[in-house]
């Protein structure tokens, strides 16, 4: 990742924090993305801290002038784009489909698959004047099944696997790669709100390797997929998940 420049939404915490961190101990500089811009401007001095280099830039992902800003901001800084990991989103409620509100279920379309559009269709322009590049999208292990009560959840994430197959048949031959990662159960600060953590199921069947998982997992699996090391990896959904997809 050595000189690679590359944007990070969601960057502020949990698994965006963790790739962004991980990115620029390889040599990459990230431009840092979120709503939440303590937090961005907190890992960003962090990641410098540690000898890396990073800019933040505060940014709604379900607005485009938000997302052609961060774009820009990227190519003025570092004069290129080579790589993105849109990772920003929102997580489930816990609501049956028949009494949902039709706000929730357009604001997680808006943020979840609707933002990765625009950051998709912003990435992809800067990086055709510069000959390619590798973007991974951050959906869901509930992007590979059903879950009760997820509705609005489970459709932004199965939508996002399809835009991510349909960019990498359009953007191959132009060398940009698009590849998504579908988490299962991550330790983060959205799951940690969403559930109480005591109460999780640690199951066989429901997490076979008998745990959920570290944010620096994810980080990993996201850095190996921008990397050169990935340069035949293209329109694939990695799970990490533990195996709870695999039955």
């Amino acid at each position: 990742m050595q000189g690679k420049v590359v944007i990070c939404t969601g960057g502020a915490s949990g698994m965006g924090r963790a790739t962004a961190e991980l990115l620029a101990s390889r040599g990459a500089k990230l431009v840092l993305s979120d709503i939440n811009e303590a937090q961005g401007l907190e890992a960003v001095e962090a990641i410098r801290v540690a000898g890396g280099e990073a800019s933040f830039v505060r940014t709604d992902v379900s607005s485009e002038d938000d997302v052609r800003r961060m774009v820009q901001h990227a190519v003025d800084t570092y004069g290129r784009l080579d790589g993105a990991f849109n990772n920003a989103g929102i997580g489930p409620g816990s609501c049956h489909l028949h009494e949902m509100d039709l706000a929730v279920w357009q604001r997680t379309i808006a943020i979840n698959l609707t933002g990765v559009f625009l950051c998709l269709k912003h990435e992809i322009a800067a990086m055709l004047q510069t000959g390619g590049g590798s973007i991974v999208n951050t959906s869901s292990a509930a992007g590979l099944r059903g879950n009760v009560m997820f509705a609005e959840y489970v459709s932004s994430k199965h939508g996002l696997i399809g835009l991510t197959r349909a960019a990498a048949l359009e953007y191959g031959p132009h060398n940009i790669r698009v590849n998504a990662l579908a988490p299962g159960s991550i330790r983060t600060p959205m799951l940690q709100q969403a559930l109480d953590m005591s109460l999780l199921s640690i199951t066989p069947a429901r997490y076979p390797l008998g745990r959920i998982g570290e944010t620096a997992e994810v980080a990993e699996a996201a850095a190996w997929l921008l990397s050169d090391a990935a340069s035949y990896v293209s329109g694939a959904v990695l799970p990490v998940d533990g195996g709870s997809t695999a039955t």
